[in-house]
């Protein structure tokens, strides 16, 4: 089991409260991570990561400066980092198949790190609260058992989850922090917001909306965004939720209606309108090639030919 804290291999977590209560000084770092004040990350510099999807890069990418995530509220945010190459990794996990997901994000940070002779890997886990169905509770379990079935050494350096992000306002639990960025250049790993959730926000929320797994959505060797393809199939029966109330959507389409961020309902409603938009997916990605955006000089991402990926 090579997940370790304070270079102790840690053994079976039965319990989010028995690991904070092993471990105080993850306490503390959760505290201190939680307390840090927000910081708007600039689009110029940003590569942000949606529900489902993970992207990693490295400091010597001139496209990538901060990968970042957020809305998150059962859901966890993993940032994986190998301190010798700099090479970080971030995912937005929601529970959907954590086993097979974090060897992927092990992957593709050690991928570019095969020239580095130094260093180690850390995690920093972000995410949950004290909700009523304890989903949040199972998240974090899982995801802390599926790094310790790893063979690679791990070492756990932030652990701000369920309870020790959670929150009570107006008598509701609520994450205390419900988004993170890490800054590829530096490693600095904090809570943040995020005015840009581009490119394609949409089109991928579109296919996390209807079932699409985990995803690796950035070839940091070509600085390229990638999107699909995707598949799903036309259901006009998902207007329905268009004429409903918000009260309605939040109690049926959210794992945490009294804790989402306000913008939830609208993000809902929208990408059921470009699913009806654009009913047979087919058509937006001509010749089967996904969709690929590329940064351009002034600091936008900007659709390329897929032909590039051939």
């Amino acid at each position: 089991m090579p997940l370790l804290i304070q270079n102790i291999v840690v053994e079976r977590i039965t319990s989010t409260a028995e690991l904070f209560d092993k471990y105080q000084h993850l306490q503390e770092n959760a505290k201190a991570f939680r307390s840090q004040p927000l910081t708007d990350i600039d689009p110029k510099c940003l590569l942000y990561v949606q529900q489902r999807e993970f992207a990693a890069t490295t400091p010597a990418d001139n496209s990538v400066s901060v990968i970042g995530s957020e809305d998150a509220t059962t859901c966890h945010l993993v940032v994986l980092r190998h301190t010798g190459s700099g090479a970080a990794c971030l995912a937005h996990c929601d529970g959907s198949n954590t086993c097979a997901e974090v060897p992927l994000f092990i992957k593709s940070v050690t991928s570019l790190s095969t020239c580095c002779n130094e260093g180690r890997l850390e995690l920093h886990l972000v995410g949950g609260f004290k909700d009523e169905a304890m989903t949040s509770h199972e998240l974090s379990l899982n995801i802390l058992a599926a790094f310790q079935q790893l063979k690679d050494d791990i070492h756990l350096e932030t652990c701000c989850i369920t309870e020790m992000n959670d929150v009570v306002l107006n008598a509701v639990h609520r994450p205390a922090v419900y988004g993170v960025a890490v800054n590829v250049k530096t490693g600095k790993v904090f809570p943040a917001n995020f005015p840009y959730k581009g490119p394609a926000e949409a089109l991928r929320s579109a296919r996390t909306f209807t079932g699409g797994q985990m995803v690796d959505i950035y070839d940091s060797s070509r600085g390229l965004v990638k999107v699909g393809p995707c598949k799903w199939s036309p259901n006009m029966g998902i207007a329905f939720w268009l004429s409903q109330d918000d009260a309605i959507i939040l109690k049926y389409l959210s794992t945490s209606p009294k804790a989402e961020p306000p913008d939830f309902v609208h993000h809902i409603k929208s990408t059921i309108q470009f699913l009806l938009k654009h009913s047979n997916s087919d058509s937006l990605f001509p010749g089967g090639q996904p969709q690929l955006y590329h940064r351009t000089e002034s600091g936008e991402w900007e659709s390329v030919a897929s032909q590039v990926d051939s």
